[in-house]
């Protein structure tokens, strides 16, 4: 950085805002977080912290535990993926396209934000349930799509659909269609208009959607456990087990759990955040 610009980057920051109240706002924000998420996440720590190394990484090593973590995270990601596939055509339908039902299709997308998720699970299970209607005919194929960790992604893709939708679509609705049409006029398919044209500018986004489906699906309880079945080492989620050692009252191991799955979503989205910093750079987006 240049001189002259090191001065006047200082001489912005002895500007006195337009709107007052910086140090008033930012002490507020920064209790409310210690609050609500630094001290409750710090008790979580200590907790765990009262297991000696040994207790903590049998625990870690635990089978069971293993093999609920990897349910967690390996339904959480399939579904994540999934949700950017649709979310990104959904948000495209409804952006640019006009057709009758528009708006209700563009509020049946927030249902899953309104919907209490134990109700969800419930109407999923009866759904993809081998006697349901969906089940019935899936079973023909012989695809069993409840009870099993397919009933997982099924459900983590419901609860996640709105987040992808709801990122990707302001996005979109900035990007002009002449854009596109003027690509069309330089002789640019439409393979190549998306590539290189519309997913350039929606990347950061659609990278946000996914990061945001993804942290709600590693969490995700309610709507779960009434179709995944809930079988040790093959659909048992983490977060079931959790309260399955707190019935127990095997409070160590199941802030130990809850440590683990902490620590990785937080590097799971910090790798996440990281690319899509990058993207921003990359193509001069959002920066």
């Amino acid at each position: 950085m240049t001189t002259s610009a090191a001065a006047s980057v200082r001489w912005r920051l002895r500007q006195p805002s337009v709107i007052p109240g910086f140090g008033l706002t930012l002490g507020f924000s920064l209790a409310y977080l210690t609050l609500i998420i630094l001290i409750p996440l710090a008790g979580l720590v200590w907790r765990s912290a009262s297991l000696s190394g040994e207790e903590f990484f049998a625990i870690l090593a635990d089978e069971r535990t293993i093999k609920a973590l990897e349910v967690s995270f390996g339904t959480a990601f399939i579904a994540a993926l999934v949700n950017v596939v649709f979310g990104v055509i959904v948000a495209w339908v409804i952006v640019r396209y006009e057709f009758p039902g528009r708006r209700i299709i563009d509020a049946v997308v927030d249902l899953p934000f309104a919907l209490p998720t134990a109700v969800a699970g419930i109407a999923l299970a009866a759904l993809y349930a081998p006697n349901g209607w969906v089940g019935q005919v899936l079973n023909v194929f012989g695809i069993k799509a409840a009870f099993n960790p397919t009933g997982i992604v099924i459900a983590l893709v419901f609860i996640g659909l709105p987040f992808v939708v709801r990122t990707v679509q302001p996005i979109m609705e900035e990007i002009d269609s002449e854009v596109e049409e003027a690509a069309a006029t330089l002789g640019a398919n439409r393979f190549q208009t998306i590539r290189r044209v519309l997913l350039p500018g929606l990347a950061p986004a659609i990278l946000t959607g996914f990061a945001l489906a993804f942290a709600r699906g590693v969490g995700e309880y309610g709507s779960v456990i009434f179709i995944a079945g809930n079988i040790p080492y093959v659909s048992e989620i983490a977060p079931l087990l959790i309260v399955i050692r707190l019935e127990e009252f095997n409070y160590g191991a199941a802030t130990a759990i809850a440590t683990i799955m902490l620590a990785l979503s937080f590097v799971m989205l910090l790798v996440i955040n990281l690319i899509q910093a990058w993207s921003r750079r990359r193509y001069g987006y959002g920066a």
